[in-house]
Order: structure tokens, then sequence, then C-alpha cells
């Protein structure tokens, strides 16, 4: 998947645009999982939404194995690309039709690509939810008969019984228990090396994103501050706002959180609404200088495969 200077701009009246996605580019290899962090409100959503056509592009161009896909989306787009690129939501309890069973769920891709016929595509559907590690006799099943972890399980089955090669995950953990969280983890880890698939995982939680990934991706209003392989962004951060979310990541050990010392960040996120030239986080930033007021910084290498937007190092 190459995205270049991809846009999306939400049109909210009074002459005024919401700028949530804002000239980002990145080239996700196949088989890899790239992590996208960053606060409530930075774009993350939007842009796996928009990478998936849920979204118009307002501007930009994303391309599929060298394929262009549409700027706007149409029924034929769908049918065409859905099988080969899904999506798993963040809200389990929202993404799954209460009035359908677990197999009408299942089993509406299969029916959307004309794939298989009914006995085939049950026994495919009860495949996957043994995958996922629940019973085929689930399938008669209402999602309300099932846990916020279950659901979760249940979208993930539905978004890969299609076998796609691409799948954004928008924060699939966020609404879960700690313990739930770390299954659901383990079984994309489990699903990715069987299936060869290349994710896109959206997540507030960077320790998270740093196990499951090969390479993190930090946002901020709307643009790409730093990006590079997951240990690096970790623990070693370049940019200011990488560096004040590595501090308020909490640590295992009661002793040693105790004892650190958090440097938050001082200030609201500023409104995404006709944003003002210069660096977007200069005004929360300790270290911004009048070039950063004036002057957009660019993604410029600082070592190997490690990106960062900042004035510090150019």
């Amino acid at each position: 998947m190459q995205i270049k200077n991809l846009q999306k701009r939400f049109h909210i009246g009074r002459s005024q645009t919401l700028h949530a996605v804002d000239g980002v580019s990145l080239d996700i290899a196949e088989n890899s999982i790239v992590g996208l962090v960053g606060e409530s409100g930075s774009g993350k959503s939007t842009l796996g939404k928009t990478l998936v056509g849920l979204h118009d592009k307002s501007g930009g161009d994303v391309y599929y194995r060298g394929d262009r896909l549409p700027d706007r989306y149409k029924s034929a787009d769908y049918r065409r690309y859905s099988k080969n690129i899904q999506m798993i939501f963040q809200d389990p309890y929202a993404s799954l039709n209460p009035r359908m069973t677990i197999e009408e769920i299942l089993t509406e891709p299969l029916r959307l690509q004309h794939q298989g016929d009914s006995k085939s595509n049950r026994e495919l559907a009860a495949s996957w939810l043994q995958k996922v590690n629940l019973h085929a006799a689930h399938l008669g099943r209402y999602p309300h008969e099932f846990s916020g972890g279950q659901r979760q399980r249940i979208g993930i089955a539905r978004a890969l019984i299609t076998e796609p090669d691409f799948v954004v995950c928008d924060e699939p953990i966020s609404a879960l228990d700690v313990s739930v969280q770390a299954q659901v983890i383990n079984l994309l880890g489990e699903l990715q090396d069987t299936m060869g698939l290349t994710l896109l995982f959206i997540a507030h939680d960077l320790s998270m994103v740093r196990y499951i990934s090969d390479e993190m991706v930090v946002m901020y209003l709307g643009s790409v501050v730093e990006q590079g392989p997951s240990d690096d962004v970790f623990f070693t951060p370049k940019h200011p706002y990488s560096q004040a979310l590595t501090k308020a990541n909490p640590l295992a050990d009661p002793k040693q959180e105790k004892q650190r010392s958090h440097d938050l960040i001082k200030g609201e996120v500023p409104s995404p609404v006709n944003l003002p030239p210069g660096c977007r986080f200069v005004g929360r930033c300790p270290k911004a200088s009048e070039r950063c007021h004036s002057e957009r910084p660019l993604l410029q290498p600082v070592g190997r495969d490690h990106l960062v937007a900042c004035h510090l190092y150019d």
C-alpha cells in the first residue's frame, strides 16, 4: 500500500474546513505490521477509513499493488477491492448487526463476492469461528449473546474470511479488558504469520504497538511527525511530541513508575479547523523557535529508515 500526500477534509459550514488528514505519505510493505499512534483527534481512524474507501479522498493518491484506488468508491469498487482490503472496527458492540445471526454476519462478505454456496460458506464460517477460539455451535446465536472480547473475535473473523491481503485494525483492543486485549493481540499475530497479512494497526498504547508492529508512525493533527522501526521510535524518539507520548506511557514496575518524572504536554490540542502555518505542535512544544511559528517542517531522515518532521534536525 502506497499513500502519497493523502488528504481528507470535512467542510463544516461557515467557510470552515476541518483538516482530518493533511498530506500523509507512507509506504506499507507487504507482510508487515505498521503501528499508527497519536492522541484522540489526530486523524488515525480517518486515515484508516479513507484507505478502505469508507471516506472519500479530498486529495492525494493511494495505490494498492500499483493500482490507484478511486477517490470515491462506487458499489463496483467495493466489490472489487473488499476481497483484498478489509477493516476491523473499534467498537465490537456497534460493528455487528444485532438482527443478524453470527452465520449471516460471517457469510455476508462471501455472498457479496458471489463466493461459494450456502453449505460451503457455512462450513467456512464454522472453521473461522474455531480459528478465533470460538465454537461452530455459535453460528446460530446473535451478537448480544457474546462478551465484548468474543464480539471482537467475530469481527476479526468477518474481516479475514475472504482472506484479504491488507487489513486496517482500527483500535481493535481499546474497548476490551486488559487480559482480553492480550488474547486479541496474540490472535492477530498468529493470523498474520499464517496468512501473510499486511496490517495497519491503530492504537493509543505505544507499548502494545511496539510489541506487535514492525514500524511505528506517530500522527499529530492530521500529519505524520515521526516514523521508523518500532524499537527506534519507542526507545529513542526524536520529535518532542513522540518523546512526550513515550514518557506518558506507564511502566510495568510500580516502583519505577512512581520514581519516574512525567513531563506532561502542556496545553490543549489545537482545533484542526483552518490550521495556521508552521509546525502544528508549536503551541505545546517546549523547544519551539520563531521558525516553528511560520514554517512547517518536513519529514527528513535522522537515521536508518527513521524520519522526523522537526526543525531541530535540519
